[in-house]
């Protein structure tokens, strides 16, 4: 009989705790969660067919090992010295190689069905409500916006004493980019310098800053929020220093902020701030 005492109350403890940590990280969207595990939310329908596909590999991972294991156990159960003293020699079994060239073969083409699905889909967006271009540079981020008369945001990293409460340290950025809910937006990626790589997350988005290139994505977020980012290619000292922070408002909201955008900074971030106080209002008075 399982003898209980302090050993077995301390792991308990600890299972628990760590269960308990784990758990608000598994809702981690827009940011990363203190020990996060697995992918940030999805956001966007790419990074939807991006999560589907990721758990539709792990569970076949998870079939392949558990039958490699089972393997193993079972050949160093039945064919150990005391059980097999005389060893087969055995070299060929026709059934048995046939079978494990053909099975893997079906395998891989079960899994690349969904994979070129899926690269279809990140590489052939629909018509676009709204193109950005994003300018990576040693070490920041020019957020463009070229249906607007090339209205610029530089986006600079807060620093620790920069920060307003909720904002993440070292992600959190002075001038948010801002983008309409629902609506599809094309990113163009290109930078100035070096190589960057413009990334987020939440977007299923991630495509390098190539100086002299313009590569394309897009996203369609479905859900307001801010979504944060950053660079993900070695670029330099500062390279841990360069996030991004996209803003997915309502379309009357990002209409106001544009408008106010393109003559005043400080005035479209009070029409954020507005449009977020009132969101808040709305939820209580529930």
């Amino acid at each position: 009989m399982l003898r209980t005492g302090r050993p077995t109350t301390i792991l308990a403890a600890a299972l628990a705790a760590t269960i308990a940590a784990a758990a608000p990280a598994l809702a981690g969207t827009g940011q990363p969660s203190p020990w996060q595990l697995g992918l940030q939310g999805a956001v966007t329908p790419i990074f939807h067919q991006a999560h589907s596909f990721h758990a539709f590999l792990l569970a076949i991972i998870t079939v392949i090992v558990l039958f490699v294991l089972a393997l193993l156990v079972y050949c160093v159960v039945r064919f150990r010295e005391e059980k097999n003293p005389v060893p087969s020699k055995t070299t060929h079994h026709t059934l048995l190689e046939v079978a494990w060239t053909i099975i893997p073969v079906l395998i891989l083409v079960v899994i690349a069905i969904p994979s070129f699905r899926l690269l279809y889909a990140q590489y052939s967006p629909p018509p676009a409500d709204l193109t950005i271009k994003v300018v990576g540079r040693q070490w920041n981020w020019d957020i463009v916006y070229p249906d607007a008369n090339e209205l610029t945001l530089t986006q600079i990293m807060l620093e620790p004493e920069e920060l307003e409460p909720g904002q993440p340290r070292l992600l959190a950025v002075d001038n948010n980019a801002v983008v309409p809910v629902n609506k599809v937006v094309r990113v163009q990626v290109t930078a100035e310098d070096v190589i960057h790589s413009f990334a987020m997350p939440s977007f299923g988005v991630k495509v390098d800053a190539v100086p002299g290139r313009l590569n394309e994505t897009w996203f369609k977020a479905e859900k307001e929020g801010i979504y944060y980012g950053q660079c993900s290619e070695l670029c330099g000292l500062a390279h841990a220093f360069m996030p991004i922070a996209i803003q997915v408002v309502s379309e009357d909201t990002y209409n106001k902020w544009l408008e106010a955008a393109k003559t005043d900074t400080e005035a479209a971030k009070k029409v954020l701030q507005q449009a977020s106080a009132s969101s808040l209002t709305s939820v209580a008075s529930r």
